[in-house]
């Protein structure tokens, strides 16, 4: 399923010349395109796995260098993904101030941009972390833009479930940054962020289903009613949350993250019952309130994530 954008001027195509825009504009645009505030997301999964790791304080040397590494693999992905999305994003009002949409960056200055940071993350993981982080970043980077953004998104609604796990790969990437490979305890935090993700952003994609709707991209909540996506929702959520509490019988926990994972899960669940119990309702709009459940799921894994840091500590 593929959408052209039909505009007076098509996405990407600059609104001014370049001597007439700004460098502090320009500058700000290029920092857009690595979408900082997913990145913030990502990092704060990485650096709380390198404390379980090291089962304390890791070398601060090597948790700068990871995140670095991060922040430029993760950026260059969101770069590539503006750079192939320009065409729906000049017509979804929540993407029509990106700066290949206002002409701030060009695709050709985007696509230069990406690839420079891909390579560069690479290289900065190989070299500077090791080379099983590198490989694990460069994955997430290409199955992020192949996977996700040129086969799924446009094609089906499971599109934000199975790419998602480009943004699980940071956990399996703060271990490996420790460790130099994967563990049980990697695996089991990477399924938490996999069967976060979708009730995490459905919530999102209902406030906006209007969008992705006119861009004929098969977001969940827009080929099935609200009933049917808060259903989806409260499953992924028990899933998580089950997930989540596994790491104690497995040894890698003690009992004040369990504590704290079962206290953020059940009120998790609250909130996701909650939302179904109104979409059953047939309540629509303002009142449906799913973004309740979205901005929850930022503090869930925020703080779950932070036990996570916290608990080497305590054993």
């Amino acid at each position: 399923m593929c959408v052209t954008a039909v505009e007076s001027r098509p996405a990407g195509v600059l609104a001014e010349s370049p001597g007439h825009r700004p460098f502090g504009a320009r500058a700000k645009a290029f920092v857009a395109l690595t979408k900082p505030r997913v990145i913030e997301l990502l990092l704060m999964t990485t650096v709380p796995v390198m404390f379980l790791a090291a089962e304390g304080v890791p070398d601060l040397w090597l948790v700068l260098a990871t995140c670095l590494g991060g922040y430029l693999s993760a950026g260059g992905a969101g770069a590539y993904n503006m750079y192939i999305d320009r065409d729906i994003d000049a017509l979804m009002d929540r993407t029509s101030q990106r700066p290949l949409v206002t002409g701030m960056v060009s695709p050709r200055e985007c696509l230069v941009f990406a690839t420079a940071l891909t390579v560069g993350s690479t290289l900065w993981f190989w070299y500077l972390v090791n080379p099983l982080s590198a490989m694990l970043s460069l994955g997430a980077n290409l199955f992020y833009v192949v996977v996700y953004t040129m086969i799924l998104k446009r094609r089906t609604a499971q599109n934000i479930v199975w790419g998602g796990i480009a943004g699980c790969m940071p956990v399996f990437i703060g271990w490996s940054a420790v460790t130099n490979s994967v563990s049980w305890a990697s695996l089991v935090l990477f399924l938490v962020i996999f069967f976060w993700t979708p009730p995490h952003y459905w919530p999102l994609s209902m406030k906006v289903k209007d969008d992705y709707e006119r861009v004929g991209v098969p977001m969940l909540p827009v080929i099935a009613g609200n009933k049917v996506v808060a259903k989806q929702i409260v499953l992924y959520s028990w899933v998580m949350v089950a997930v989540s509490l596994s790491l104690q019988p497995l040894g890698y926990t003690s009992w004040f993250y369990t504590v704290v994972a079962a206290l953020l899960g059940g009120f998790w669940l609250k909130e996701a019952h909650a939302l179904q119990t109104r979409a059953r309702a047939g309540i629509t709009g303002a009142k449906l309130k799913e973004m309740r459940l979205f901005h929850w799921s930022i503090t869930y894994v925020s703080l779950l994530f932070a036990a996570v840091a916290v608990d080497p500590f305590l054993h």
